[in-house]
This record gives structure tokens, sequence and C-alpha cells, in this order.
């Protein structure tokens, strides 16, 4: 089966997940063609030939913040022209490609030539939770307006697919037909990997405007491996207990596996593996980024790890020091089997068509 796949390059979650979906689909003896955005679209022609670059879903951010009106803006901007220039131009490759079926993972235009041709489109990525599942009113809570102008955005984004496959780490009462919910779907180098119990904390910080962390982190006492905090470095770089290091997956994921605990954003993609690998986690998500807020407040409410709106206050980072020991008893239970539930009901759905 020919199967056009989108991936919007927002993030590099939607690339890493997209990867193990692809994957899986040339193992069983589909012929793929990708469309990426972004950093998508230079992480997965690293990996897969002929992936085409268009223009993609982004978020403008400012100290930490998601600006909502600069985000709408810059997207309509820069979705006038396109990459590349002339859409209806690279739509006409995808028809000489003559795709059976589409995936996209939250990306548009694969989404719109699936609806223009008559085509199935299956959404797979995690976003979609927001829109198709009801949320306890506590994990809203201080958040209903950006709740509601986020569910209107994901409601619209994608609407009307064939079905929706969302990845997630917690289970809310799906709201929708044609939904299905599977565990956090996990790169092999994460499944390779043998968590072990260490004294280090790992720190994935890529948002800009945290300038107090370090001195919070310092204050600790402990062991400090953080990444992305100093963009562009070649080399590690210690100051007293902080150590921080240029990004390199095998280096990223030891210290992960081996970390004491986690502390990160909100992105869905670090807090679903590090809850596989039962590491507590506290989470600071981007303000004003609703998903991001979600994604936490669900790990607080499952006892995973914490949900934090700063680190400014020296306090919070202390006390969830405290909480770690109560969370590895969480986390204890967790178990997934692998990426083995999304592969079947990827081949489900295909086998229906």
């Amino acid at each position: 089966m020919k199967i056009l796949y989108g991936v919007v390059g927002e993030g590099m979650g939607h690339a890493v997940r997209s990867r193990v979906v692809i994957e899986h689909l040339l193992r069983r003896g589909h012929e793929v063609e990708i469309m990426a955005s972004g950093r998508a679209a230079n992480f997965l022609a690293s990996r897969f030939e002929g992936v085409r670059r268009i223009h993609g879903f982004h978020i403008v951010y400012e100290e930490n913040r998601m600006k909502l009106a600069a985000t709408i803006g810059s997207n309509l901007v820069a979705g006038a022209g396109g990459i590349p220039e002339n859409v209806s131009a690279y739509f006409e490759l995808i028809r000489q490609f003559a795709p059976d079926a589409v995936f996209s993972d939250f990306e548009g235009w694969a989404y719109v030539y699936a609806k223009a041709h008559r085509l199935p489109v299956f959404s797979i990525d995690n976003i979609q939770i927001i829109n198709r599942c009801r949320h306890p009113r506590e994990v809203i809570a201080g958040h209903e307006i950006d709740f509601r102008l986020s569910r209107a955005f994901t409601r619209s984004k994608l609407p009307f697919c064939d079905h929706y496959v969302i990845t997630t780490f917690f289970y809310p009462e799906v709201r929708k037909p044609r939904t299905t919910l599977v565990p956090p779907i996990l790169r092999p180098e994460i499944l390779a990997a043998q968590p072990s119990r260490g004294d280090h904390l790992l720190v994935y910080q890529t948002a800009e405007g945290n300038t107090g962390l370090a001195r919070t982190l310092a204050a600790t006492g402990m062991e400090c491996r953080i990444y992305g905090m100093r963009r562009g470095i070649e080399e590690e770089q210690v100051e007293g207990n902080l150590r921080y290091r240029p990004f390199d997956e095998a280096g990223f994921i030891a210290d992960l596996a081996s970390a004491r605990a986690v502390i990160c954003g909100g992105g869905f993609t670090v807090l679903g593996e590090a809850v596989y690998l039962r590491k507590p986690t506290l989470s600071v998500p981007v303000q004003r980024h609703f998903e991001q807020v979600l994604n936490a407040r669900w790990l607080e409410r499952l006892g995973y790890g914490q949900y934090a709106e700063s680190l400014a206050d020296p306090a919070v980072l202390h006390c969830f020091l405290e909480a770690v020991p109560a969370c590895e008893e969480r986390l204890a239970s967790y178990v997934q089997d692998g990426n083995e539930r999304l592969y079947a009901v990827v081949d489900e759905q295909l086998g229906a068509l």
C-alpha cells in the first residue's frame, strides 16, 4: 500500500514518534512518502530517503511563555507563501505518487491533500487528547480559557479523520468515536535502555528565559546533568555540581536511564520516556501552552511527579526532591508492551481499507 505521511515540525516529539510508525509501515512492506516541516524534516531526512519539506505550524515563545497572538500571526504570514513556494506543484508530486492512504502527526498539508482527493486519513499524535477526551475539572482548573482555546484549535486542525490514534501515559475518558488511546510511542533506543537508580538529576530545558534555574539547581548540591540551557556548546562545561552537556542522543538517553529524577518542560515525548523508565519528574510547562500544562497536571495527578509553574522559588525543587521516593513507588507499577499496541491499531486500520 502507498502511504503519504505528514509530520509537523514544531517540537521534535512529532518526528521521533513518526520515525517509529514509519519504520513499522516499511517493515510491513508499505511504500511511504514523507512530508514534513521544520526540524522534523531534517531529522527524518537523516533516516529516510525522499523526505519532502513544506511549511508547517510553529509556536512563538518569549520568557518561557507562549505568545498566542504572535503565534497566530506568524503562522498566517508564513503559511501564505508556504515551502515550497508553489504548494500546488508539490501536490502534483504527491499525485504522481498516488497514495492509497494518509497519516498525519498534526500536519495540515497531508491532511488537506487526503480530503481533497477523498483518501482515508489517520491521525497519530498526542495533542488530540485535548479535544477527544474528557478531563477532570481539577486538571484544567486555572487554565479554563487556554483549555477552551486549545480545544477549539485542535478540533479545527484535523477534523473528520477516519481514526484518531492518541499516544499517552494517562487515560481520561474518551468522548468521541473513532478514537484509540495507546501507550507512549517509544524510539528503539529508549526500549533498549536499562534503567538504574543513580544520584544525578537529568535536566532538559530548551525554552529560554529561566535565568534563575542554574542557581536553584546549584543549591541542591546534587550533580545535575543539564541539556539545552547552553545551546551550541560542543563539549561539556562543568561549574561546581552543574554539568552542561552538548546534546548527544546516546548520552542523553544514558543520563535519563540512570537519573535519580528528571526536571523538564511539559513536552510529551520526554515525559512519556521518563514514565516508561520510571523516573520521578518535575514538569515546568511553557506558560499558556495548554497541552504541556495538561501533561504536567496528569503527571502529578497520577503520582508520577509534580507540576510547577516555575522554579523561581527554590522551595519548589526542594519539595519535589522530598517527594521522589513516593513517586518511585507509584511508578513501580507502570508497565507497557513497548509499541505493540500501536502496531496492532495501525495494522487493523489499514487492514480494514
